[in-house]
């Protein structure tokens, strides 16, 4: 029965999952997808491990970190390969951080760690470097950890996709996984890694999907080896990034042609024909689509081209609202005909950015994808230079209105001034006019304001750009990686249950959400929407299943070969299989005369050099102990296991010294005293023994 009461609101309670909510009370032994799949960033499941241990990690990794990075470091001597600060001793500790049980979620809670010594950066400007240093090593750390994970499964699954929370203020943040959290941090470091990389991959082809059972799991597609055509014909794949991206690519081109239809054929009448109604629908479509995704992504969906999107996409409602108004001036035919051809300058208007959106779909292509990194980060760059333009404009506009009031109590050169001025920021000033302007006030003030724009503001924005291409580029394969998985991102975070692409969302709208799902069972609406999205999609589906038919065969035979499922056999390979090193001796040439690379040269100097002097003492040890046994030792070769130095220079001295005494008992014993002759005879003998064994250890 149908509660019209929360149909419609009347109770002023907030329906917006109203039916999530009833089918969640409705537990059946096999729970719908529309139960699992979360459908905005603040409604997803529960992390599996809790909030609090998580946190509890990351503050252990924390603390590793401040330890290791105990003061400022250069950045080159953390990220350089075999790093003697990110020693393999290092990264042991850091993945017992989590323990058995938590150290899946070591890699998350260093991204975490990463974004905290970031924030402290900022608010502790006296040690920036150095924060900004140990927020690279818990990158690099990340980093380390993803790529030497041999399990591939275990890395996807459970590292990089199992979504995890923390508290803040005592209360757990929205469960995110790794590959979210490095694409909003822009941790470059991990994007680049090898096993970040071919997670994105996986996702991107449609290879990782999300569990039906938990959905903070991501599982592989269970039909990625299934050559069965017809299982691979099944709407619920427009879900993968790939295939979404091909109908926005096509739906984009159509877009396109629209609009050129309709700005090339213009109504005088101001009729709508055909063309402008569809540009019109596909533009609502788009309007509403960036809508729900703001709605479900939350801030994190803002970037360069949504702001680009709706800026085109409100210049497009001024016009259709335009047009709406020359409508209702029917009788009046001069301003029908105003706000008409007021309508069709808007639209002529947006022309540069229709083409400009076609970029934005093809970022997928290295070339392409990189430009468009350049071009948004100089966009941001220029945001500098405007907001010191502005003050200066503001700052000389009032100096020049000023004396124009002063001549006459009236502003007459109001227009004059500011064509002049902004000609100056083009770099086109115009000093004619200026001469009989508040002479000499006028002139000189213009001449200061073109010096200021011209020559200081301009290079300043110069700089910028320049700088900006240059980080860029040194990074380019990086920051397209990075362009690549937001990209990815963006059709996987929060995905809708129902794939229904702009403008086909308007029939999701329309036609199955208002009219159906409020009342039809939620499993009847699901096959209902399997119908419509098979409908829709069916060109693309047929070119897709004959795609993956292919790609399980591939797959079938990289797994035969014990290879990674997306391997692909280069012409370096093919007749590597023939080649046995090992066996022809060529392998052990070529580990005798590889360099180790792993220490510089000077340092193995040093060990080689270590190890001969140990061997030398031991010669030395072994020697004084034979000379005891012999009856020969003293106190002072006892003592010789120290420095090989220091024992003969302390063998010369002692021999010197009691070769001085034996001369002077040898002198008593000829004087008759026999006593002292005997203990002289005994001192002489001991310091020749000292003498000759001091020279022996100098000789050795």
């Amino acid at each position: 029965m149908v509660r019209w009461r929360e149909l419609f609101n009347t109770d002023g309670r907030d329906r917006r999952h109203r039916m999530q909510d009833e089918f969640r009370s409705r537990k059946s032994p096999k729970q719908t997808l529309y139960e699992l799949l979360p459908t905005r960033r603040d409604n997803l499941p529960a992390p599996p491990i809790s909030p609090k241990e998580v946190t509890k990690v990351a503050l252990r990794l924390k603390h590793q970190i401040e330890q290791v990075i105990p003061c400022q470091l250069e950045e080159d001597i953390i990220t350089k390969p075999h790093s003697h600060i990110i020693t393999p001793a290092v990264v042991r500790t850091a993945k017992e951080a989590g323990g058995k049980d938590n150290k899946a979620c070591v890699v998350y809670c260093l991204l975490v760690v990463q974004k905290w010594f970031k924030r402290q950066a900022l608010v502790e400007l006296w040690d920036a470097d150095m924060h900004d240093v140990r927020a690279t090593a818990a990158e690099q750390l990340a980093k380390i950890i993803i790529e030497t994970e041999e399990d591939n499964d275990y890395l996807m699954e459970e590292i990089l996709l199992k979504r995890y929370s923390i508290l803040v203020n005592g209360e757990a943040t929205v469960p995110a996984n790794a590959i979210e959290r490095a694409v909003d941090l822009h941790a470059l470091t991990v994007i680049g890694s090898s096993g970040y990389q071919k997670c994105i991959s996986y996702l991107w082809r449609g290879w990782l999907v999300q569990d039906d059972e938990d959905p903070s799991r991501f599982v592989n597609y269970e039909n990625k080896t299934n050559t069965d055509y017809w299982a691979h014909l099944d709407p619920d794949r427009m879900r993968v990034p790939r295939y979404q991206n091909l109908v926005q690519i096509a739906i984009s081109i159509i877009y396109l042609a629209l609009y050129t239809a309709a700005i090339n054929t213009v109504n005088a009448d101001g009729d709508l024909d055909v063309v402008e109604g569809l540009l019109y629908i596909f533009t609502l479509g788009f309007i509403c689509d960036e809508a729900s995704k703001l709605w479900k992504v939350g801030r994190y969906y803002i970037g360069f081209w949504n702001v680009f999107n709706t800026t085109l996409y409100a210049m497009l409602t001024t016009s259709f609202i335009l047009r709406l108004v020359a409508y209702g001036h029917g009788s009046d035919i001069d301003m029908r005909s105003h706000y008409n051809k007021l309508s069709y300058n808007f639209l002529a208007f947006t022309a540069p950015m229709f083409w400009i959106r076609l970029l934005l779909y093809l970022d997928t292509f290295r070339f392409f994808g990189a430009m468009l990194v350049v071009l948004k980060v100089m966009m941001r760059e220029s945001l500098i230079f405007f907001a010191l333009l502005v003050f200066v404009l503001i700052g000389f506009l009032q100096a020049f209105i000023g004396m124009d009031l002063n001549e006459d109590n009236q502003i007459q050169d109001s227009g004059f001034v500011i064509q002049a001025m902004l000609n100056a920021v083009m770099q086109s000033p115009e000093f004619d006019g200026f001469d009989v302007f508040a002479p000499p006030f006028g002139i000189i003030l213009y001449y200061i304001f073109t010096f200021v724009v011209m020559v200081i503001l301009l290079n300043i924005l110069i700089a910028l750009y320049n700088s900006a291409y240059e980080d860029i580029t040194e990074n380019a394969i990086d920051e397209y990686m990075a362009l690549f998985s937001q990209k990815t991102m963006q059709f996987v975070r929060a995905p809708d249950e129902n794939v229904f692409i702009a403008p086909f969302n308007l029939i999701e709208m329309l036609f199955l959400i208002l009219p159906f799902e409020w009342w039809l069972p939620q499993d009847t609406y699901n096959r209902l929407n399997d119908y419509v999205m098979g409908f829709l999609y069916s060109p693309l589906l047929v070119v897709t299943a004959l795609l993956e038919t292919r790609q399980a065969h591939k797959v079938r035979f990289n797994r035969k070969r014990g290879e990674d499922d997306d391997d692909v056999c280069h012409e370096w390979e093919q007749v590597l299989t023939e080649c046995d090193f090992e066996a022809d001796g060529w392998d052990k040439k070529v580990q005798e005369s590889k360099p180790n690379v792993e220490f510089d040269t000077a340092v193995l100097e040093v060990r080689a050099l270590r190890k001969e002097v140990e061997e030398l003492k031991g010669l030395l040890v072994e020697l004084v102990m034979t000379r005891e046994k012999a009856g020969w030792g003293s106190e002072t070769l006892k003592e010789s296991r120290g420095s090989l130095g220091d024992d003969a220079r302390e063998g010369d001295r002692a021999g010197e010294k009691v070769g001085a005494k034996g001369e002077g008992g040898a002198k008593d014993a000829e004087s008759g005293s026999g006593s002292g002759s005997s203990s002289d005879e005994g001192s002489g003998a001991g310091a020749k023994a000292k003498g000759d064994g001091g020279d022996e250890e100098e000789e050795e």
